[in-house]
């Protein structure tokens, strides 16, 4: 069964960092590529950052580029998310997942984590 369990958001004042983490569950990670989602109120879901299965970024976002960063670790089924310079704008909920698996519905998600940048 495919599960992703998200962690790490919180609370950050602008210009602050947060790593997100993701741990998939239930497909071969080592196979697929990866991507980071996030979601604010009142918006559809959008598409951030990906990594392929070799760690190659790919699909980055012009609102995060050059702020957050992607990576994966295979030995530990996980993907990050590093973020810096936080703004308001980047408050949401973050979500992971594989994007081959978002085409063929029903598409699972995780619970996400919420990030939220404020003063």
């Amino acid at each position: 069964q495919v599960r992703f369990v998200e962690s790490g958001g919180g609370l950050v004042q602008p210009g602050e960092s947060l790593r997100l983490s993701c741990v998939p569950s239930g497909f071969l990670f080592t196979s697929k590529a990866m991507a980071w989602y996030r979601q604010s109120p009142g918006k559809e879901r959008e598409k951030i950052i990906g990594i392929d299965n070799i760690s190659y970024t790919f699909g980055i976002a012009d609102s995060v580029s050059g702020r957050f960063f992607i990576s994966r670790d295979d030995n530990k089924n996980t993907v990050y998310l590093q973020m810096n310079n936080l703004t308001p704008e980047d408050t949401a909920m973050y979500y992971c997942n594989a994007p081959s698996l978002t085409t063929v519905p029903p598409v699972v998600w995780g619970q996400g984590t919420q990030v939220t940048v404020a003063a």
